[in-house]
């Protein structure tokens, strides 16, 4: 199979199962067995095209009469690959794209599918330059289709962020996301690790907000390394890296990670203990524990232990007032890491948000009770959105009033340059575009002695 037709079956199974496209992605790449190369190109048509989905299906439909939605699903996935080559990838040429697509048209459909086939593109080909966003759009439509956003979000972000940031976020979003690992320091230090890698080859620098992150350039799969495998470093987002640096634990202490798989943050923990304490790791999913147990096993962090139940029955499993740290990194909409799950744009909707913010409340409610006086409580999310974030926790310290926000160490000198409504809001949030890795939310409470 060729790198588009890997792409195709991903595209159109995600399309018609709903299913993740990392997933189907990796799992396709694994049983197609590509050329590194072809793999980089099926990856790239893959979220590519699921990026820019709404922007492609707007031009398209010029060309496709009868319309988009009557096509047989992989006709569709076709075309929109195809589309996605021409108009956004340089290095292919357009010529090239065009019949190869006729070819797959002709070995999985009939004359005519890859005649409609042949006919759209080539028409395309003719009318590249006429194919611009309009001049007479509203912002939330310009942003939309410029950037490939659906527009209730781009109309729900830009009530809460501007125009301006929203043009940011949603341009962002469009980007790849960076390689950043994770240093384990209770194995090597993050300049030694640095210096290894740039000796190697790789191309590493340090994270200029993750204290113990590096970006590495051009690496390829990093989780195939040595050093993966020997513990020396985990992938993580640098905004992920932030949550654990938020909690502050210390060796001895004794910490609930209420939602922990698939483990990374509990692992930081860990390190950040020295593997000197006890830290309980809950998870809903039976099927996680394993992630989380991989995890301690492969970093060599003895102190994790996994439990497994909804985290709303933790009070009942657990005493009051047991617990130096509690981290609720809660589920939520996931709208922080759009460039690394962009399907997750086109699935999610409004009412989604404001259920899954209904459960974030209740969550932070019961699992507060199980806090030390003295101790803090972080709670966290990869969503920028505020019914998600510093709604639910001013809602909870309004009613809690033994709780009180503190600022996280490593969070005060970007609060020191901070404007006044930055300054009085409740916990940090970092936008995608802000250190161009995932957008997080970070608040830390402490219950008052």
């Amino acid at each position: 199979m060729s790198a588009r037709d890997v792409a195709l079956n991903v595209l159109t199974d995600v399309e018609a199962s709903g299913s993740y496209s990392n997933l189907q992605l990796n799992q396709a790449l694994i049983q197609a067995g590509l050329e590194r190369a072809d793999a980089g190109l099926t990856t790239e048509i893959v979220y590519g095209t699921i990026s820019h989905l709404n922007t492609i299906d707007y031009f398209l439909g010029r060309f496709v009469a009868k319309g988009m939605h009557k096509l047989q699903p992989w006709v569709r996935s076709l075309l929109r690959l195809s589309f996605y080559q021409i108009y956004y990838l340089d290095r292919i040429p357009p010529h090239a794209a065009v019949n190869e697509a006729v070819n797959i048209a002709k070995r999985r459909g009939h004359q005519g599918i890859s005649g409609m086939v042949n006919g759209v593109l080539r028409n395309v080909l003719r009318q590249l330059d006429e194919l611009v966003i309009p001049d007479n759009l509203s912002a939330v439509q310009r942003i939309s289709l410029q950037y490939s956003h659906p527009e209730w979000l781009v109309e729900r972000w830009v009530q809460q962020f501007g125009e301006d940031v929203t043009e940011q976020i949603c341009m962002s979003n469009n980007e790849p996301p960076a390689v950043s690992v994770r240093v384990n320091t209770n194995k090597t230090t993050r300049e030694q690790m640095l210096k290894t890698l740039n000796d190697t080859g790789y191309y590493a620098q340090p994270s200029t907000i993750a204290p113990d992150g590096i970006l590495v350039g051009g690496s390829g799969n990093m989780a195939l390394t040595d050093w993966y495998r020997d513990g020396m470093l985990s992938i993580q987002d640098e905004s992920s890296m932030l949550v654990a640096e938020a909690v502050q634990p210390e060796p001895g202490m004794s910490v609930l990670d209420c939602c922990a798989a698939p483990g990374g943050k509990t692992a930081h923990i860990a390190e950040k203990m020295h593997n000197q304490g006890h830290i309980i790791a809950n998870d809903i999913h039976e099927h996680k524990r394993k992630l989380i147990d991989d995890q301690a096993q492969r970093l060599h962090l003895s102190v994790i232990d996994t439990a497994v139940g909804d985290a709303m029955a933790l009070p009942e499993r657990y005493e009051a007032a047991s617990f130096d740290r509690i981290l609720l990194d809660a589920p939520c909409s996931g709208l922080g890491v759009i460039r690394r799950k962009p399907d997750l744009k086109w699935n999610k909707s409004a009412s989604d948000i404001k259920e899954i913010a209904a459960l974030q409340r209740r969550l932070l409610e019961r699992v507060a009770s199980l806090l030390k006086p003295g101790g803090i409580l972080v709670y966290s999310t990869c969503t920028i959105e505020q019914s998600e974030n510093e709604d639910v926790v001013r809602s909870f310290v309004d009613t809690h009033p033994q709780f009180e926000p503190i600022v996280v160490p490593l969070f005060a000198d970007k609060l020191a340059h901070a404007t006044a409504s930055e300054k009085a809001a409740l916990g940090v949030q970092i936008l995608p575009q802000d250190y161009h890795s995932d957008g997080f939310y970070i608040a830390a409470l402490r219950l008052k002695a």
